[in-house]
């Protein structure tokens, strides 16, 4: 009878140091998901507010300013532009000697 009351209390203390242990875990990865929730959250604000940016930078007047005050870029006219034809290649000689 002594023994099985030992072992009782055993099994008993086993099983409530597992539930603590077991409620601490919860807790812990609880928090470590509410942490990974609000970051995901504050990564996306930030997202939105770099595609704003990012628009905002590209509009063509914004493209036009840049190009032409830090680039020196100007338009193009035809009285500067220069055109360049591909150079002639012969056929090659199988494909002559095979006409007929």
């Amino acid at each position: 009878m002594m023994r099985l009351n030992l072992l009782l209390v055993v099994a008993v203390l086993g099983s409530a140091f597992w539930l603590v242990h077991t409620q601490y875990e919860s807790r812990r990865l609880y928090t470590a998901i509410d942490r990974a929730q609000s970051q995901a959250a504050r990564l996306d604000a930030d997202h939105e507010q770099l595609k704003v940016q990012k628009r905002a930078q590209a509009t063509p007047a914004r493209v036009q300013q840049v190009a032409s005050d830090r680039l020196q870029m100007r338009p193009a006219n035809p009285a500067i532009t220069q055109y360049v034809a591909p150079p002639v290649q012969p056929a090659p000689a199988a494909a002559v000697e095979a006409r007929p």
